[in-house]
Protein backbone atom coordinates (compact mmCIF):
# COMPACT_ATOMS: atom_id res chain seq x y z
CA UNK A 1 0.00 0.00 0.00
CA UNK A 2 1.25 3.47 -1.18
CA UNK A 3 0.84 6.87 1.24
CA UNK A 4 0.34 9.80 -0.34
CA UNK A 5 0.02 12.70 2.43
CA UNK A 6 -2.64 14.99 2.76
CA UNK A 7 -0.73 18.15 2.25
CA UNK A 8 1.12 17.10 -0.75
CA UNK A 9 -2.37 16.72 -2.07
CA UNK A 10 -3.31 19.93 -1.32
CA UNK A 11 -0.29 21.46 -3.01
CA UNK A 12 -1.05 19.82 -6.19
CA UNK A 13 -4.22 20.75 -6.74
CA UNK A 14 -3.91 24.29 -5.60
CA UNK A 15 -1.09 24.94 -8.02
CA UNK A 16 -3.30 23.27 -11.15
CA UNK A 17 -5.82 25.80 -10.06
CA UNK A 18 -3.51 28.60 -10.10
CA UNK A 19 -1.83 27.57 -13.55
CA UNK A 20 -5.33 27.23 -15.38
CA UNK A 21 -6.90 30.38 -13.99
CA UNK A 22 -3.97 32.37 -15.54
CA UNK A 23 -2.61 30.54 -18.31
CA UNK A 24 -4.22 29.07 -20.92
CA UNK A 25 -3.20 25.18 -21.53
CA UNK A 26 -0.98 24.69 -24.88
CA UNK A 27 -3.72 22.94 -26.54
CA UNK A 28 -6.54 25.36 -26.24
CA UNK A 29 -3.79 27.63 -27.49
CA UNK A 30 -3.15 26.57 -30.73
CA UNK A 31 -6.58 25.60 -30.94
CA UNK A 32 -7.78 29.15 -31.27
CA UNK A 33 -4.32 30.58 -32.97
CA UNK A 34 -5.08 27.57 -35.89
CA UNK A 35 -8.92 28.82 -35.79
CA UNK A 36 -7.22 32.24 -36.53
CA UNK A 37 -5.54 30.91 -39.51
CA UNK A 38 -8.73 29.19 -40.86
CA UNK A 39 -11.14 31.92 -40.22
CA UNK A 40 -12.91 32.97 -43.36
CA UNK A 41 -14.54 36.16 -41.62
CA UNK A 42 -12.38 39.24 -40.84
CA UNK A 43 -14.88 40.08 -37.82
CA UNK A 44 -14.45 36.98 -36.48
CA UNK A 45 -10.77 36.71 -36.93
CA UNK A 46 -10.38 39.75 -35.24
CA UNK A 47 -12.26 38.66 -32.27
CA UNK A 48 -10.43 35.49 -32.22
CA UNK A 49 -6.82 37.68 -32.41
CA UNK A 50 -8.39 39.76 -28.82
CA UNK A 51 -8.57 36.02 -27.86
CA UNK A 52 -4.96 35.29 -28.36
CA UNK A 53 -4.17 38.26 -26.88
CA UNK A 54 -6.06 38.22 -23.82
CA UNK A 55 -4.52 35.06 -23.02
CA UNK A 56 -1.08 36.25 -23.43
CA UNK A 57 -1.56 39.51 -21.04
CA UNK A 58 -3.16 37.08 -18.54
CA UNK A 59 -0.09 34.69 -18.75
CA UNK A 60 2.63 37.54 -18.38
CA UNK A 61 0.86 39.54 -16.05
CA UNK A 62 -0.51 36.43 -13.79
CA UNK A 63 -4.27 37.34 -13.81
CA UNK A 64 -7.20 35.48 -14.70
CA UNK A 65 -8.24 34.50 -17.58
CA UNK A 66 -11.93 35.61 -18.09
CA UNK A 67 -13.76 37.27 -14.97
CA UNK A 68 -15.72 33.87 -14.93
CA UNK A 69 -13.47 31.90 -13.19
CA UNK A 70 -16.13 28.99 -12.81
CA UNK A 71 -16.91 25.73 -10.72
CA UNK A 72 -13.69 23.56 -9.64
CA UNK A 73 -14.69 20.60 -11.51
CA UNK A 74 -12.38 17.30 -10.57
CA UNK A 75 -12.03 13.69 -11.89
CA UNK A 76 -9.66 11.80 -9.69
CA UNK A 77 -9.07 7.83 -10.14
CA UNK A 78 -8.09 6.64 -6.99
CA UNK A 79 -5.49 3.33 -6.99
CA UNK A 80 -6.62 0.50 -5.12
CA UNK A 81 -3.21 0.31 -3.60
CA UNK A 82 -3.37 4.22 -2.14
CA UNK A 83 -4.06 5.16 0.98
CA UNK A 84 -4.09 8.74 1.85
CA UNK A 85 -1.89 10.16 4.82
CA UNK A 86 -3.48 13.02 7.11
CA UNK A 87 -6.96 13.16 5.93
CA UNK A 88 -9.48 12.83 3.32
CA UNK A 89 -9.06 13.42 -0.13
CA UNK A 90 -12.41 14.82 -0.77
CA UNK A 91 -11.58 17.68 1.90
CA UNK A 92 -7.96 18.11 0.60
CA UNK A 93 -9.35 18.89 -2.99
CA UNK A 94 -11.56 21.52 -1.00
CA UNK A 95 -9.02 23.05 1.16
CA UNK A 96 -6.89 23.33 -2.53
CA UNK A 97 -9.26 24.62 -4.04
CA UNK A 98 -10.28 27.15 -2.08
CA UNK A 99 -6.47 27.83 -1.43
CA UNK A 100 -5.73 27.89 -5.30
CA UNK A 101 -9.26 30.36 -6.06
CA UNK A 102 -8.10 33.10 -3.32
CA UNK A 103 -3.84 32.74 -4.21
CA UNK A 104 -4.72 33.83 -7.88
CA UNK A 105 -7.63 36.16 -6.94
CA UNK A 106 -10.16 33.72 -8.82
CA UNK A 107 -13.77 34.69 -8.38
CA UNK A 108 -16.02 32.51 -5.61
CA UNK A 109 -18.65 31.78 -7.78
CA UNK A 110 -20.66 29.15 -5.56
CA UNK A 111 -24.06 30.31 -3.97
CA UNK A 112 -27.31 28.78 -3.05
CA UNK A 113 -29.57 27.63 -5.26
CA UNK A 114 -32.85 29.45 -4.36
CA UNK A 115 -31.82 32.58 -2.02
CA UNK A 116 -28.54 32.86 -4.55
CA UNK A 117 -26.50 33.98 -1.37
CA UNK A 118 -22.72 33.54 -2.30
CA UNK A 119 -21.29 30.36 -0.26
CA UNK A 120 -17.97 32.15 0.36
CA UNK A 121 -18.30 32.76 4.24
CA UNK A 122 -19.83 29.49 4.99
CA UNK A 123 -18.96 26.54 3.36
CA UNK A 124 -15.85 27.88 2.15
CA UNK A 125 -14.62 30.11 -1.03
CA UNK A 126 -15.93 28.65 -4.35
CA UNK A 127 -16.73 25.20 -2.27
CA UNK A 128 -17.96 22.77 -2.73
CA UNK A 129 -15.83 21.87 -5.40
CA UNK A 130 -17.67 19.05 -7.93
CA UNK A 131 -15.88 15.44 -7.57
CA UNK A 132 -15.73 12.45 -9.19
CA UNK A 133 -14.06 9.52 -7.62
CA UNK A 134 -13.26 6.23 -9.61
CA UNK A 135 -11.34 3.23 -8.14
CA UNK A 136 -9.05 2.07 -10.58
CA UNK A 137 -5.80 -0.69 -10.07
CA UNK A 138 -2.29 0.52 -9.30
CA UNK A 139 -0.83 2.72 -7.03
CA UNK A 140 -1.50 5.99 -8.61
CA UNK A 141 -3.33 9.09 -8.23
CA UNK A 142 -4.73 10.39 -11.24
CA UNK A 143 -6.23 14.02 -11.00
CA UNK A 144 -8.25 15.69 -13.77
CA UNK A 145 -9.16 19.62 -12.90
CA UNK A 146 -11.46 22.04 -15.40
CA UNK A 147 -12.63 25.34 -14.26
CA UNK A 148 -16.20 25.16 -15.57
CA UNK A 149 -17.97 29.08 -16.60
CA UNK A 150 -21.80 29.44 -16.16
CA UNK A 151 -22.10 30.83 -19.76
CA UNK A 152 -21.20 27.30 -21.39
CA UNK A 153 -23.02 25.53 -19.03
CA UNK A 154 -25.95 26.95 -19.12
CA UNK A 155 -26.72 25.78 -22.27
CA UNK A 156 -25.45 22.48 -21.89
CA UNK A 157 -28.56 19.66 -22.22
CA UNK A 158 -29.73 16.07 -22.27
CA UNK A 159 -32.11 14.05 -23.59
CA UNK A 160 -32.82 10.27 -23.48
CA UNK A 161 -33.91 9.15 -27.03
CA UNK A 162 -35.80 6.19 -28.74
CA UNK A 163 -32.46 3.74 -30.36
CA UNK A 164 -34.68 4.41 -33.39
CA UNK A 165 -33.66 7.66 -33.33
CA UNK A 166 -29.46 6.22 -33.94
CA UNK A 167 -26.87 8.10 -35.47
CA UNK A 168 -28.62 11.14 -37.28
CA UNK A 169 -30.42 11.99 -34.36
CA UNK A 170 -27.27 12.52 -32.25
CA UNK A 171 -26.12 14.45 -34.87
CA UNK A 172 -29.04 16.37 -35.35
CA UNK A 173 -29.41 17.13 -30.95
CA UNK A 174 -26.12 18.40 -30.82
CA UNK A 175 -26.63 20.86 -33.94
CA UNK A 176 -29.61 21.91 -32.25
CA UNK A 177 -28.41 22.20 -28.75
CA UNK A 178 -25.35 24.40 -30.13
CA UNK A 179 -27.59 26.52 -32.14
CA UNK A 180 -29.56 27.94 -29.41
CA UNK A 181 -26.68 28.38 -27.52
CA UNK A 182 -25.39 30.81 -30.32
CA UNK A 183 -22.88 32.98 -29.13
CA UNK A 184 -23.71 32.61 -25.23
CA UNK A 185 -21.29 30.41 -24.06
CA UNK A 186 -18.61 32.52 -26.18
CA UNK A 187 -17.58 30.12 -28.66
CA UNK A 188 -14.96 29.10 -30.49
CA UNK A 189 -16.23 25.80 -28.29
CA UNK A 190 -14.82 22.32 -27.30
CA UNK A 191 -18.13 20.15 -27.30
CA UNK A 192 -18.34 17.30 -25.43
CA UNK A 193 -20.60 14.27 -26.18
CA UNK A 194 -21.86 11.48 -23.74
CA UNK A 195 -23.65 8.97 -25.38
CA UNK A 196 -25.41 5.46 -23.99
CA UNK A 197 -25.53 4.40 -20.54
CA UNK A 198 -27.90 5.99 -18.34
CA UNK A 199 -29.57 9.73 -18.36
CA UNK A 200 -26.51 10.50 -15.97
CA UNK A 201 -23.61 8.14 -17.28
CA UNK A 202 -24.68 10.52 -20.47
CA UNK A 203 -24.07 13.64 -18.36
CA UNK A 204 -20.63 12.65 -16.58
CA UNK A 205 -19.33 11.42 -19.83
CA UNK A 206 -20.09 14.55 -22.02
CA UNK A 207 -17.95 16.42 -19.15
CA UNK A 208 -15.15 13.94 -19.01
CA UNK A 209 -14.88 13.90 -22.74
CA UNK A 210 -14.13 18.20 -21.99
CA UNK A 211 -10.79 17.35 -20.42
CA UNK A 212 -9.61 15.23 -23.66
CA UNK A 213 -6.74 17.53 -24.94
CA UNK A 214 -8.16 19.48 -28.10
CA UNK A 215 -6.80 17.64 -31.69
CA UNK A 216 -6.81 14.35 -29.72
CA UNK A 217 -8.11 11.89 -31.99
CA UNK A 218 -10.45 9.46 -30.34
CA UNK A 219 -9.20 5.91 -30.12
CA UNK A 220 -12.26 4.36 -31.82
CA UNK A 221 -12.47 5.03 -35.50
CA UNK A 222 -16.36 5.32 -35.90
CA UNK A 223 -16.16 7.66 -33.26
CA UNK A 224 -13.33 9.83 -34.69
CA UNK A 225 -15.28 9.64 -37.64
CA UNK A 226 -18.49 10.85 -35.98
CA UNK A 227 -16.52 13.72 -34.03
CA UNK A 228 -15.39 15.25 -37.26
CA UNK A 229 -18.86 15.21 -38.54
CA UNK A 230 -20.49 16.54 -36.56
CA UNK A 231 -17.63 19.39 -35.92
CA UNK A 232 -18.03 19.79 -39.82
CA UNK A 233 -21.70 20.45 -39.19
CA UNK A 234 -21.27 22.56 -36.53
CA UNK A 235 -18.72 25.17 -38.00
CA UNK A 236 -21.67 25.04 -41.10
CA UNK A 237 -23.72 26.97 -38.75
CA UNK A 238 -21.76 30.32 -38.95
CA UNK A 239 -22.11 31.95 -35.36
CA UNK A 240 -18.25 32.17 -35.27
CA UNK A 241 -16.34 33.91 -32.47
CA UNK A 242 -18.42 34.90 -29.62
CA UNK A 243 -20.94 35.13 -31.91
CA UNK A 244 -19.89 37.57 -34.16
CA UNK A 245 -20.70 35.28 -37.37
CA UNK A 246 -18.12 32.79 -39.05
CA UNK A 247 -16.78 29.79 -39.97
CA UNK A 248 -15.19 28.67 -36.41
CA UNK A 249 -17.79 28.18 -34.16
CA UNK A 250 -16.46 25.19 -32.54
CA UNK A 251 -12.49 23.98 -32.17
CA UNK A 252 -13.14 20.10 -31.34
CA UNK A 253 -16.11 17.58 -30.81
CA UNK A 254 -15.15 14.73 -27.87
CA UNK A 255 -17.31 12.04 -27.65
CA UNK A 256 -17.45 9.26 -24.87
CA UNK A 257 -19.79 6.77 -25.68
CA UNK A 258 -21.27 3.80 -23.37
CA UNK A 259 -23.28 0.80 -23.68
CA UNK A 260 -26.97 1.16 -22.69
CA UNK A 261 -30.33 -0.24 -22.33
CA UNK A 262 -31.88 -1.64 -25.40
CA UNK A 263 -34.94 0.94 -25.02
CA UNK A 264 -33.05 3.66 -24.76
CA UNK A 265 -30.22 6.06 -26.05
CA UNK A 266 -29.61 8.80 -23.40
CA UNK A 267 -26.71 11.46 -25.21
CA UNK A 268 -25.68 14.68 -23.32
CA UNK A 269 -24.18 17.84 -25.22
CA UNK A 270 -21.84 20.04 -22.51
CA UNK A 271 -19.97 23.06 -23.49
CA UNK A 272 -16.80 24.58 -22.74
CA UNK A 273 -16.34 27.92 -23.98
CA UNK A 274 -13.15 29.30 -25.78
CA UNK A 275 -11.49 29.41 -22.27
CA UNK A 276 -10.75 25.54 -22.22
CA UNK A 277 -8.97 25.95 -18.58
CA UNK A 278 -7.99 22.21 -17.84
CA UNK A 279 -4.99 20.14 -16.38
CA UNK A 280 -4.03 16.70 -15.43
CA UNK A 281 -1.59 15.13 -13.09
CA UNK A 282 -0.14 11.67 -12.02
CA UNK A 283 0.64 11.81 -8.17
Amino acid sequence: MREIKYNDIVNVIKNMIVQCGTVLPKDAYKAIKDAYENEKSQVSKEVLAQLLENADIAKNEQRPLCQDTGLAVFFVNIGDDVRVVGGNIRDAINEATEQGYKEAYLRASTCEPFSRANLKDTIGYNLPAIVHFDIVPGDKLDISYAAKGGGSENVSRAKVFPPAAGRQGIINYVKEVISDGGGNPCPPLTVGVGIGGTFEKACISSKHALFRDIGSTNEDDEMAKLEQEIKDELNKLGIGAMGMGGTQTVLAVHIESNPCHIASLPVSVNVQCHSSRHSHITI
